[in-house]
């Protein structure tokens, strides 16, 4: 679907946002007096940021915020609990790359926390081995639940998500620069260029593990409930809009200025200037379906990244070269090497998974697109996209034409 302005008008959309996402921040840099090299050295090695100390009030503010999303998130899955859904269960087959993808996993983890003298060389780069496992075990627990696995509903796509998986973690590597709220150990014997190629193996599994999972997730019942939910619809779309690009690019730009005061918007800002700029150019973003009270995007978005979040904490504790944290008012109670608020950096993240996974896969595959009929025998409600293996009649609380029916085609 061609937007306004076509083809040049989404360039500049692109240049647009990647100059606000990168910019900004050196921008604040720059008008403060600092030295912008200081933030640029690589691989990033220097502590230049200077953490403020444990805070029992900040402590509790975080709290207070992240119980306020956990409990959202479990009122609107327990409000779907016991409605009667008549659900239908079609097995698929295991499929075997499944069992490879179990060996992988159980294989690379081996690896990964031991610390074997023949496998000395290569004992710094074994990260991305339990993900590639985690990735193909996802997708095939998916279709084994009977349903369409993302790797097998889009393929070509799926694999474009591992150089942009790269690319969008590199991201947050470069937005780190500016708190440094964590840092690697054991990597001061790579070079530049090897830190660069080691580094990028790991940062690719990213997305495929958030979306795989996130596309496991719709494939319980719980989440056919979320289709049909609560409304929310914005009188003034484009005045929020703008008002939030302000406030992200603002944040944004201050983000190295005071680093302990805005920490946490490195995972916030860069979300609200993406779907911002979208909604302002008259696209979809990945909140469009909750004016049709259709949930499930955000909501399995960000459970997907905190399952994961888990996963990467847990694998990063026994591994050699690994990550450590240094964040502000809120390092204390740790789960692995994690502060346990810093667990709810992760919804907002998933949530940032989900956006460019829209770009790089698109709509359709993400359950964001318009709904796809399910066939000619099909009542008039439509799906999200189409999943076999379940037959979900959803209550109905209005008659916006959300998603009523997921079945096999």
């Amino acid at each position: 679907m061609a937007h306004k302005g076509g083809y040049s008008g989404e360039a500049m959309q692109w240049v647009v946002t990647a100059g606000m996402l990168l910019g900004l921040p050196l921008l604040g840099i720059r008008l403060s007096g600092r030295q912008i090299a200081d933030y640029l050295e690589f691989p990033p090695l220097t502590v230049h940021v200077h953490h403020a100390p444990f805070s029992w009030w900040v402590f509790i503010v975080f709290l207070f915020i992240n119980i306020f999303l956990i409990a959202g998130i479990g009122f609107l899955l327990m409000a779907n609990l016991g409605h009667g859904h008549a659900v239908i269960r079609t097995r698929g087959q295991w499929p075997w790359w499944g069992w490879a993808g179990l060996l992988t996993l159980g294989g690379g983890w081996l690896l990964a926390w031991t610390r074997w003298e023949w496998f000395a060389a290569w004992q710094a780069h074994t990260f991305c081995l339990p993900w590639i496992g985690y990735i193909l075990l996802a997708n095939a627990w998916c279709q084994f639940r009977g349903w369409r696995s993302l790797l097998k509903d889009a393929p070509g796509r799926f694999l474009l998500l591992i150089p942009a998986s790269a690319l969008f973690w590199w991201f947050f590597e470069y937005l780190n620069r500016f708190v440094q709220n964590w840092y690697y150990e054991g990597v001061t014997d790579f070079s530049p260029l090897s830190y660069i190629a080691f580094a990028s193996l790991a940062f690719a599994t990213v997305l495929p593990a958030v979306l795989s999972t996130y596309r496991l997730l719709l494939s319980f019942p719980v989440f056919a409930g979320l289709a049909d939910l609560y409304p929310l619809r914005i009188s003034h779309p484009r005045m929020v809009a703008k008002v939030s690009l302000t406030a992200a690019g603002i944040g944004l730009a201050c983000l190295g200025v005071f680093p302990d005061a805005l920490f946490a918007l490195l995972w916030g800002s860069p979300l609200l200037i993406i779907t911002s700029v979208q909604a302002l150019r008259g696209q979809p973003t990945i909140f469009s379906t909750l004016r049709d009270g259709d949930w499930r995007p955000p909501v399995a978005a960000a459970l997907a990244s905190l399952i994961c979040g888990f996963f990467w904490e847990l694998w990063n504790i026994g591994s050699l070269a690994r990550w450590s944290y240094a964040v502000p008012y809120v390092n204390r109670f740790h789960i692995f090497a994690m502060p346990v608020l810093g667990y709810g950096g992760y919804l907002p993240f998933g949530l940032e998974c989900l956006v460019v996974g829209a770009m790089v896969m698109g709509h359709r595959p993400l359950a964001l697109s318009s709904p796809l009929s399910t066939g000619d025998d099909a009542p008039t409600t439509h799906t999200a996209f189409k999943s076999p293996g379940r037959v979900l009649p959803l209550r109905r609380r209005h008659t916006s034409g959300d998603a009523a029916l997921w079945r096999r085609r």
